[in-house]
């Protein structure tokens, strides 16, 4: 997708407040941006089927990555470890749910227990991606 953003308009949404209502507002101001960005683009969609060519089997380089891509809940990481071999050593994937979390011990500093449902539902979270 990045390969368009230079030639479509939208505004990056920011809110101040760090609150549950900026947070909400960030999600539907964000919301109309992405229909603006479907307007612009649906005209442009070639017809029929479309699927990328891609290698059956991926040689990795030997050596380490690490790669992060900004999606709909934050920012998600992988790190990877390979030998040179067509299957990594070892890899790792860093959800925005788990880092999210990790920040509502400071959103809810001084707040009652009651708001701490209005502020999770904020965060977006999927308990099995942060369940390790």
């Amino acid at each position: 997708p990045y390969e368009v953003y230079g030639k479509i308009s939208f505004e990056e949404v920011i809110e101040t407040g760090g609150d549950c209502l900026s947070r909400y507002l960030v999600r539907m101001e964000e919301m109309r941006q992405s229909l603006s960005i479907i307007e612009q683009l649906i005209d442009n969609i070639p017809e029929g089927d479309f699927q990328a060519k891609t290698k059956a089997v991926l040689k990795l380089p030997k050596g380490e990555f690490y790669s992060r891509v900004e999606t709909a809940r934050g920012e998600f990481g992988v790190y990877i470890i390979s030998e040179g071999g067509t299957t990594p050593y070892r890899i790792k994937f860093r959800s925005p749910g788990f880092s999210n979390l990790s920040a509502l011990n400071h959103m809810a500093k001084g707040s009652k227990i009651g708001d701490l449902i209005a502020i999770m539902g904020t965060l977006d979270l999927v308990i099995p991606d942060i369940d390790r």
